[in-house]
């Protein structure tokens, strides 16, 4: 599959952004495009014709990105949304709520050539996956346990495991309900949230190498934090890879040889 096999729908209100990313887009092998300038109009558009990408602002007119993604994924629940947010919003607080919903990507405006390439093969990897070859496990066995306290987080790790082969699955809304769960079962790996009531995904971590004296389970936290003081304490408390939010299957198959293939 080839960036010219995407349709593609652009939700951008202005009209002037509206021909510059279409000229991007075009130049990267986009061929079908259609645009539209608010959320009304692209929840309209997705309701008649699903696009394999949705390609949006931040800000428009009548609502954020955020609400329209959220909003497509209640309305199409057994639908995969893959949405791209352009944007030069820089923002944290602003940014976090996009990537727990699940977008995909995450272009700064104006992009470069590179980063919007990169953008459409982590679409057709969602469209197309491609499943994970490990040598010392085989990966429909694998028992993974999901952490994350977001349901549209949860469904979006999961969409992807379940991309790449791996299909048992179980979930947990924090910390708490994760030791549980491992205390009641055996998993091959846990991946988790960093930001979650009742228990965060470092003390879930400290938890399992301290007070459980689990040393060997392979930990992936998958988070959108950027303090780099936290995340060196994530580091201390032994988890075993993190990945940023949002986050391209090939990242995650690529960590995923690093932690159980290279310590098995």
């Amino acid at each position: 599959m080839n960036p010219s096999d995407l349709s593609l729908l652009l939700v951008e209100p202005s009209s002037v952004q509206q021909k510059i990313i279409v000229s991007h887009l075009k130049e990267a092998g986009v061929a079908s495009i259609d645009t539209v300038a608010t959320g009304f109009e692209a929840s309209a558009y997705v309701e008649k014709y699903p696009p394999d990408l949705i390609l949006s602002a931040m800000y428009l007119p009548d609502m954020s990105a955020t609400d329209l993604l959220s909003s497509l994924r209640q309305t199409h629940p057994q639908q995969d949304i893959n949405f791209m947010l352009v944007s030069s919003e820089t923002s944290f607080a602003a940014l976090d709520p996009i990537r727990q919903a699940g977008v995909i990507a995450i272009l700064p405006k104006p992009f470069n050539y590179d980063d919007l390439n990169r953008a459409l093969r982590t679409t057709i990897d969602y469209i197309k996956p491609e499943e994970i070859a490990l040598k010392n496990y085989d990966v429909t066995e694998l028992n993974v346990l999901v952490v994350d306290d977001s349901s549209t987080a949860r469904k979006h790790l999961s969409r992807v495991l379940n991309n790449i082969g791996i299909s048992k699955l179980t979930t947990a809304i924090n910390g708490l309900e994760a030791i549980e769960k491992i205390e009641a079962d055996e998993f091959d790996l846990i991946v988790t949230d960093f930001n979650m009531p009742e228990m965060d995904g470092q003390q879930l971590i400290e938890y399992v190498r301290t007070e459980m004296g689990n040393t060997l389970i392979p930990i992936l936290m998958v988070t959108s934090e950027d303090n780099e003081t936290r995340l060196g304490n994530v580091h201390q408390a032994g988890v075993s890879a993190i990945c940023d939010k949002p986050f391209e299957p090939q990242s995650v198959r690529e960590i995923l040889f690093q932690v159980l293939d290279d310590h098995a």
